[in-house]
């Protein structure tokens, strides 16, 4: 009887060691993931950055103003060239 207590003690002592192995390998790899996704995450919110800067840039009303006259050549009216429509 002690002999079947101890080949079951040794068997359970076996099997917990293996399931802290596999544990540890698995939290080792989500970790590792974890690393990866933060690192990208970090990255996109630079360039999410960079990209509201260069947003705010094009969005300027004097480049706005800049680009209309010169690409489309638009020009503020003169007095004489604005009519009023009354109803």
């Amino acid at each position: 009887m002690a002999r079947l207590l101890l080949s079951v003690l040794v068997v359970a002592n076996v099997v917990s060691a293996l399931a802290v192995v596999q544990a540890r390998h698995q939290h080792r790899q989500l970790f590792v993931q974890l690393s990866r996704l933060e690192r990208a995450r970090d990255e996109l919110n630079i360039e999410f950055g960079r990209l509201q800067l260069e947003q705010a840039t094009w969005a300027e009303s004097n480049r706005i103003d800049q680009v209309a006259r010169d690409r489309l050549g638009m020009k503020f009216p003169e007095g004489a060239e604005t009519v009023v429509i009354r109803p």
